[in-house]
């Protein structure tokens, strides 16, 4: 597993979301992406997250943050998974792992004491050039959206020096 690194483009994609829409990375030139891997629709840590990012979704948005979920689950399940939780932002589907194998997120994780193959949870904060300026690894489920926000917060900082 080879995760990309900050600074560089952003590898276009293009897949699928829960209503059947044809989503790209082209679709959020000029605007800040919070793009955010997770292992499977409706699980107890994944849904932590995504109410997380729910509950502070108006925040986000103010910020002009826009956020796009992905998980190797089918659309239908994105769809249940959405009402389930009123969840207001895009997942997308990569039952194929064409976009996580890109994003480098999949490799040998281990639960207690077993190994596997899986998603390993990361979010890319990718600005509105389509530079990657940000990688957040294991975030703060809890706490997600604040993470997103103090990192933007950081970068836009840093930019005006």
């Amino acid at each position: 597993m080879a995760i990309l690194s900050e600074g560089i483009k952003a590898p276009a994609f293009k897949a699928k979301d829960q209503n059947g829409n044809v989503v790209s990375l082209a679709n959020f030139k000029g605007k800040k992406l919070a793009l955010y891997f997770y292992p499977q629709d409706d699980t107890p840590t994944c849904t932590i997250q995504a109410c997380n990012l729910r509950d502070n979704f108006n925040l986000l948005k103010k910020l002009q943050i826009e956020i796009v979920g992905i998980s190797p689950d089918d659309a239908v399940k994105h769809k249940k998974f959405e009402t389930k939780f009123k969840l207001p932002f895009t997942l997308l589907t990569d039952e194929k792992h064409s976009i996580i194998d890109k994003y480098g997120v999949w490799g040998q994780k281990q639960l207690y004491g077993r190994q596997y193959m899986g998603l390993h949870r990361t979010t890319f904060l990718i600005n509105e050039k389509g530079i990657i300026v940000k990688v957040i690894l294991k975030p703060k489920n809890k706490a997600h959206a604040e993470e997103i926000v103090q990192a933007w917060e950081q970068i836009e900082s840093s930019a005006k020096k």
